[in-house]
């Protein structure tokens, strides 16, 4: 069963009085456990179809459906109950709470939203802060880390309440070569290990070629697809 399947996708807006179409008539299928990059130029469309990938916009026209959910009907209660049980977020500005520990910010998203015991909270967290390789710099706060290390307490933030599908809009805009490509290996090896589908939008054609699928996006519209480096 697909994870993610947007049928007909169209979005819609106005921008000082003129109509822009972001998205016009998006077609594809995700399957489970897959690394999946959206490549373009900026205004392409990246950002708007992961907002609405992630429940946070509606869309004019189509459906998208999430772990068999079509979003498009949710309200906006439903649609924050469903991305806390299904979506996790990486932000390319990585978007860590500063007054909290690089623990406490792993943590944040169960205690505001999963009703686990502590006791449970923590194997969560201490299992992720191994995984991403921060146990060592659990106690510190975020502007005593390197942007790679943020962004790994990023993806584990990210990943503590076991979400179906992670997204990534830009996650490694703000990172030199070296550390992006450590970020995208990252989300590799965490993919592998908990099964968790990621999606992330890039315009660094370096970048890309190490996910599992490369969709083109031009105008509004998927221009290409290539899969295992063969062109479809």
């Amino acid at each position: 069963m697909s994870v993610l399947k947007a049928e007909k996708l169209e979005k819609t807006y106005f921008s000082n009085g003129m109509e822009v179409q972001a998205l016009r008539g998006v077609d594809f299928s995700i399957e489970p456990g897959m690394l999946v990059s959206f490549i373009g130029p900026s205004g392409s469309g990246k950002t708007t179809l992961l907002n609405l990938i992630g429940a946070l916009d509606k869309p004019t026209g189509g459906a998208i459906n999430v772990a068999g959910t079509n979003i498009a009907r949710l309200n906006r209660k439903q649609a924050a109950r469903f991305r806390g049980e299904n979506i996790g977020f990486v932000f390319q500005d990585f978007n860590l709470i500063p007054v909290l520990t690089v623990y406490e910010n792993i943590e944040y998203p169960l205690v505001m939203i999963k009703s686990l015991p502590p006791a449970q909270r923590r194997k969560n967290v201490e299992s992720l802060l191994e995984a991403v390789g921060m146990a060592d710099q659990r106690d510190k706060y975020p502007d005593k880390i390197s942007g790679g290390q943020k962004q790994r307490v990023a993806v584990a933030r990210a990943l503590v309440t076991h979400p179906r599908l992670v997204l990534a809009d830009e996650p490694t805009a703000n990172l030199d070569s070296k550390t992006a490509y450590m970020v995208i290996e990252l989300m590799k090896k965490m993919k592998d290990e908990l099964k968790t589908t990621f999606m992330f939008s890039t315009h660094d054609h370096k970048i890309v070629e190490n996910a599992d699928i490369i969709y083109t996006l031009e105008d509004g519209l998927i221009t290409g697809v290539r899969e295992a480096g063969r062109q479809k």
